[in-house]
């Protein structure tokens, strides 16, 4: 594996990058408790707390950020909501706790975004993506294999098969949304976990063909949608600029 060429002082820079940019978010999954079944039915309902402590989470996050990421990170809110909306509420995708949408769901997928592109973009992890994206691969793999063959996550299996084949001609992608991938599936493993959230047995409660853990595996998949319209907006919104880029890459 590439990883094990990576001399040991920049290995403890990259760690210290993904803890610094995205970090938090792993140790955000035990938040994820005060809205958690047992805690509603033994203490009290607090969703609101989490609520106002991801807006709070995503300020800090908007402050630091770059005028760019702020702009992503504004279209990522934005889409995060209709599509929270659309797959929840309007295609019983999955069901939240209190059948509504909590505000830091759509915040904290915004707040993902822009803290996972800064990761991504990092000098020490440009240098060594190509190892890094290696291993996410590898541990991806096996995390959908094992969910497909223990939990007979076929839809999970078959999102998971969606991403690397999306991948093959997006290389210079590959390093931000393997990096989602694993992020996701930690938050949504602790979401469940908790009763937060529920997916049906199977693929949008309708197809019975694809069998469905809780949660699947390859949920992240659908981030390519808010990957692709916060892109289009941004560009949209730059179309001098992004002609620019577009016409120097040629040459």
């Amino acid at each position: 594996m590439l990883v094990f060429s990576i001399p040991k002082e920049d290995l403890k820079q990259i760690i210290a990058v993904f803890n610094r940019k995205i970090g938090l978010f792993i140790l955000f999954v035990f938040v994820l408790f005060f809205d958690s079944n047992y805690f509603a039915a033994n203490i009290s309902n607090s969703q609101i707390w989490i609520n106002i402590l991801m807006l709070l989470g995503f300020f800090i996050f908007f402050v630091r950020a770059t005028p760019r990421i702020k702009e992503l990170m504004i279209y990522a809110v934005i889409l995060g909501f209709i599509g929270e909306y659309f797959f929840s509420r309007g295609l019983n995708m999955y069901t939240y706790r209190l059948e509504n949408v909590p505000w830091y769901v759509p915040i904290g997928h915004a707040a993902l975004y822009g803290r996972v592109f800064m990761f991504s973009k990092a000098s020490i992890i440009r240098k060594y993506h190509k190892a890094i994206e290696q291993l996410l691969a590898i541990v991806i793999a096996i995390f959908a294999t094992i969910y497909l063959i223990f939990f007979k996550d076929v839809f999970g299996f078959v999102m998971t098969i969606c991403v690397f084949l999306l991948l093959l001609k997006r290389p210079k992608d590959r390093l931000f949304f393997y990096t989602m991938y694993i992020l996701v599936a930690i938050l949504e493993i602790g979401g469940t976990a908790f009763g937060c959230w529920k997916w049906p047995n199977i693929g949008f409660e309708v197809f019975e063909f694809l069998p469905s853990n809780n949660p699947p595996s390859g949920i992240s998949l659908f981030y390519f949608l808010l990957d692709i319209g916060c892109f289009f907006i941004y560009t949209q919104r730059h179309k001098i600029a992004w002609f620019r880029l577009k016409n120097s890459k040629k040459y």
